[in-house]
């Protein structure tokens, strides 16, 4: 973040920093000015060149709730070499990644993790990531924002359903997005994979902003779902907030957003033609990888599945065998709570 995102952060939170927690902000404090001239030195150097660069298509998004197998499917569809997505840390550095990158990736490696704690999927700064990171670094509203002061009042639930966003403040995000992936572009120079599952209730914001932009939304069955959707913002918290969390507080969190997320994108999706977006079921991803890849590229008729086809069949020689997802108990009171709070999820995509 640069100063001004990271005031604003510790403002609107009330700067409520448990004791144990002050270390990490002041490590962010002092990296926040280092962040303001790195963007000062990319500013001058290539803002001509960012904003010259044009998206060599429009972006495919990857939608989906949490946990529901965004993250695998992202993987897979970047594995076809034509194809790019924003990486960790042109994610988790989106102002000055241009100019740092090449030294933090090289030297800055020990400071991640090399698993994924909720989930122990491959980490790294190359890694395909999430552009809400992005967003939120840059210092837009976002829902992330809680990740940070998970006992405040979730801060911009309405960027999931894109409610109550004046023009002025929808352009904005709009215009920072389009320059971040510029940006990214200008590095790769290849078209965009995208993947944020909050992007999911912005299909018709994105489908207006990006002509053409294409939509893969990827379910998953509730009972797994919430059950591993706590323990994903448990795990976050536990080791990039500033506060120590209140159990209480993640499981009408997690309930809440998939019900603003999905009101909004079962709107949005109902305007689309039906070759813009395809939907696909994490039980037959984990299935069949190939075969699930090769149904996306048939029907929303993407080039260059005959590249991917022998590195999809690589990856499941070298990770797939024997693959089980983890398997969550889920209490039969949670059980009962979200068939009638996620009623409408658990019927149109048939997990009954």
């Amino acid at each position: 973040m640069r100063v001004a995102a990271w005031v604003k952060l510790l403002w609107q939170s009330g700067a409520r920093i448990h004791p144990s927690r002050i270390g990490m902000a002041i490590v962010v404090s002092l990296c926040t000015p280092i962040n303001e001239g790195l963007w000062l030195l990319q500013r001058l150097l290539l803002h001509r060149k960012i904003k010259a660069t044009p998206l060599r298509q429009p972006p495919l998004f990857i939608l989906g709730h949490w946990r529901s197998g965004t993250t695998l499917l992202h993987e897979l569809m970047v594995l076809e070499p034509s194809r790019s997505s924003p990486s960790t840390y042109q994610c988790f550095a989106p102002h000055h990644f241009l100019v740092s990158e090449w030294a933090f990736t090289r030297f800055g490696n020990w400071l991640l993790p090399s698993k994924r704690p909720m989930d122990n999927m491959t980490a790294g700064w190359d890694r395909p990531q999430e552009d809400e990171f992005a967003l939120m670094n840059l210092g837009l509203p976002s829902p992330y924002r809680w990740l940070a002061f998970p006992n405040s009042d979730p801060p911009d639930l309405n960027y999931l359903d894109w409610q109550q966003i004046s023009p002025a403040a929808e352009q904005r995000w709009v215009d920072r997005l389009r320059y971040f992936l510029q940006a990214v572009t200008y590095r790769t120079g290849k078209p965009l994979v995208l993947k944020s599952p909050t992007h999911t209730g912005r299909v018709r914001l994105l489908a207006k902003s990006f002509p053409g932009a294409k939509f893969v939304h990827i379910t998953r069955d509730p009972r797994s779902l919430f059950p591993s959707t706590c323990r994903l913002w448990r795990s976050l918290v536990e080791v990039q907030a500033f506060q120590k969390v209140d159990p209480d507080r993640v499981r009408p969190y997690v309930v809440e957003c998939l019900q603003r997320m999905y009101r909004a994108f079962h709107a949005g999706i109902a305007e689309l033609p039906a070759d813009q977006v395809m939907q696909v079921r994490y039980e037959d991803l984990v299935a069949d990888p190939v075969a699930c890849v090769e149904s996306i590229y048939q029907h929303l008729d993407l080039a260059g599945f005959e590249q991917l086809k022998p590195l999809l069949q690589q990856w499941v020689t070298d990770h797939h065998r024997g693959y089980q997802a983890n398997r969550h108990a889920l209490p039969p009171e949670d059980e009962a709570m979200i068939r009638e709070a996620w009623s409408d999820y658990f019927e149109r995509y048939g997990y009954v």
